[in-house]
């Protein structure tokens, strides 16, 4: 924290932990994303990296600037009004795949396979199947 700002905008989050307010207010909004994700998850392709995305912003072990980045684009996801409204067949989702995508080429390599073993979870995915080369 470099700026009297940043130091004054800050709240106790899960843990202790001092966080931006806007990463709390992202992830209050993002939680909506599990019940969201599983009413439409037969209808978008990104679901397993959604949910990947999300849980990895739940986990502790995440930096604080990846969890920002990774509950802006869930809560994005969760927002009733977006660039695209998501009843407009084809075209709904482009724009939250686009943010999502974003978002995981910035902080991806956050998301570790714990996080993408609870989204297959949560979305009732089958495990992949493991290579034996």
């Amino acid at each position: 924290m470099s700026d009297a700002a940043e130091i004054i905008n800050t709240v106790k989050g899960e843990g202790g932990v001092y966080l931006p307010k806007s990463i709390q207010r992202n992830e209050r909004t993002a939680r909506g994303v599990v019940p969201k994700l599983l009413r439409f998850a037969g209808k978008i392709p990104f679901a397993d990296d959604l949910a990947s995305a999300y849980f990895c912003a739940r986990d502790p072990l995440t930096p604080a600037k990846a969890k920002a980045v990774l509950f802006a684009a869930a809560a994005y996801f969760v927002m009733p009004v977006d660039m695209l409204p998501d009843v407009i067949a084809g075209l709904g989702f482009t724009d939250d795949a686009t943010v999502l995508a974003t978002a995981l080429s910035v902080v991806g390599m956050h998301v570790k396979d714990r996080h993408r073993a609870m989204a297959r979870r949560v979305l009732r995915l089958p495990e992949p199947v493991k290579d034996p080369a």
